[in-house]
Protein backbone atom coordinates (compact mmCIF):
# COMPACT_ATOMS: atom_id res chain seq x y z
CA UNK A 1 0.00 0.00 0.00
CA UNK A 2 1.82 3.34 -1.08
CA UNK A 3 -0.32 6.77 -0.50
CA UNK A 4 1.41 8.80 -3.17
CA UNK A 5 0.14 11.91 -4.70
CA UNK A 6 -0.95 12.04 -8.60
CA UNK A 7 -2.46 14.22 -10.95
CA UNK A 8 -5.14 12.22 -13.16
CA UNK A 9 -5.44 13.63 -16.90
CA UNK A 10 -7.92 13.01 -19.47
CA UNK A 11 -10.58 14.27 -22.10
CA UNK A 12 -13.91 15.64 -20.73
CA UNK A 13 -17.04 14.07 -23.04
CA UNK A 14 -16.30 17.78 -24.70
CA UNK A 15 -12.77 16.55 -25.16
CA UNK A 16 -10.93 19.31 -23.86
CA UNK A 17 -8.61 18.10 -20.69
CA UNK A 18 -9.76 17.86 -17.24
CA UNK A 19 -7.50 16.73 -14.73
CA UNK A 20 -7.44 15.66 -11.03
CA UNK A 21 -5.23 16.02 -7.56
CA UNK A 22 -5.35 12.32 -5.94
CA UNK A 23 -3.95 9.93 -3.78
CA UNK A 24 -3.05 6.37 -4.44
CA UNK A 25 -4.14 3.72 -2.01
CA UNK A 26 -2.50 0.83 -3.78
CA UNK A 27 0.08 0.42 -6.20
CA UNK A 28 2.38 -1.95 -7.95
CA UNK A 29 4.85 -1.97 -11.43
CA UNK A 30 1.74 -2.64 -13.40
CA UNK A 31 -0.65 -0.25 -11.97
CA UNK A 32 -2.71 1.33 -8.83
CA UNK A 33 -5.93 1.71 -7.10
CA UNK A 34 -6.78 5.54 -7.24
CA UNK A 35 -9.51 7.92 -5.64
CA UNK A 36 -11.30 9.86 -8.12
CA UNK A 37 -14.17 11.96 -8.23
CA UNK A 38 -13.79 12.50 -12.40
CA UNK A 39 -16.14 10.05 -14.01
CA UNK A 40 -14.15 7.67 -15.65
CA UNK A 41 -15.02 3.98 -17.72
CA UNK A 42 -14.02 1.11 -18.40
CA UNK A 43 -10.66 0.52 -20.96
CA UNK A 44 -10.85 4.68 -20.77
CA UNK A 45 -7.44 5.77 -21.15
CA UNK A 46 -5.79 8.73 -18.75
CA UNK A 47 -2.24 9.89 -17.84
CA UNK A 48 -1.08 9.57 -14.05
CA UNK A 49 1.65 12.77 -13.71
CA UNK A 50 3.49 12.15 -10.13
CA UNK A 51 3.07 14.95 -7.82
CA UNK A 52 7.01 15.20 -6.92
CA UNK A 53 9.19 13.56 -9.86
CA UNK A 54 6.43 15.44 -12.64
CA UNK A 55 6.74 11.95 -15.00
CA UNK A 56 4.21 11.07 -16.67
CA UNK A 57 2.72 7.51 -17.87
CA UNK A 58 -0.12 6.35 -19.42
CA UNK A 59 -2.71 4.14 -18.62
CA UNK A 60 -6.01 2.29 -18.24
CA UNK A 61 -9.40 1.76 -16.39
CA UNK A 62 -9.78 -1.50 -15.74
CA UNK A 63 -12.17 -1.20 -12.34
CA UNK A 64 -14.69 1.77 -11.85
CA UNK A 65 -15.96 1.02 -8.15
CA UNK A 66 -19.66 -0.01 -8.13
CA UNK A 67 -20.10 2.38 -4.51
CA UNK A 68 -21.46 6.14 -5.22
CA UNK A 69 -19.07 7.60 -2.99
CA UNK A 70 -17.68 11.35 -2.95
CA UNK A 71 -14.72 9.63 -4.72
CA UNK A 72 -14.87 6.30 -6.37
CA UNK A 73 -11.43 3.42 -6.33
CA UNK A 74 -10.61 3.77 -9.52
CA UNK A 75 -8.32 0.71 -10.73
CA UNK A 76 -5.59 1.89 -13.66
CA UNK A 77 -3.18 -0.67 -15.46
CA UNK A 78 0.05 0.73 -16.92
CA UNK A 79 0.18 0.63 -20.61
CA UNK A 80 3.77 -0.45 -19.72
CA UNK A 81 5.51 -1.96 -16.98
CA UNK A 82 7.39 0.91 -14.89
CA UNK A 83 8.29 0.08 -11.07
CA UNK A 84 10.80 3.78 -11.24
CA UNK A 85 7.30 5.51 -11.79
CA UNK A 86 6.19 5.45 -7.97
CA UNK A 87 9.65 5.91 -6.68
CA UNK A 88 9.97 2.62 -4.53
CA UNK A 89 11.91 -0.56 -4.88
CA UNK A 90 10.00 -3.66 -5.77
CA UNK A 91 11.34 -7.02 -5.09
CA UNK A 92 12.93 -8.86 -8.15
CA UNK A 93 10.75 -10.82 -10.07
CA UNK A 94 12.55 -14.27 -8.61
CA UNK A 95 11.86 -13.02 -5.38
CA UNK A 96 10.10 -15.60 -3.07
CA UNK A 97 8.48 -15.84 0.67
CA UNK A 98 10.60 -19.07 0.88
CA UNK A 99 13.96 -19.65 1.78
CA UNK A 100 16.21 -22.74 2.10
CA UNK A 101 17.90 -21.41 5.42
CA UNK A 102 13.90 -20.27 7.16
CA UNK A 103 11.87 -23.54 8.41
CA UNK A 104 8.18 -23.42 7.90
CA UNK A 105 7.75 -23.29 12.11
CA UNK A 106 8.61 -20.48 13.66
CA UNK A 107 11.37 -21.15 16.30
CA UNK A 108 10.71 -19.85 19.93
CA UNK A 109 12.62 -17.52 21.44
CA UNK A 110 13.67 -18.63 24.96
CA UNK A 111 12.96 -16.05 27.00
CA UNK A 112 15.65 -14.46 29.65
CA UNK A 113 16.06 -16.54 33.06
CA UNK A 114 15.40 -14.28 36.04
CA UNK A 115 16.47 -14.54 39.45
CA UNK A 116 14.25 -13.38 42.34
Amino acid sequence: MLNASVEVVTRGTDNKPVSEETRTVVVNAHGAVILLRLSVSMGQLLTLRNSKTGEEVSCRVVYVSPHLLDKKEIGVELMEPCPRFWGISFPPSNWTSRSETCSLVPRRLSAPAFRA
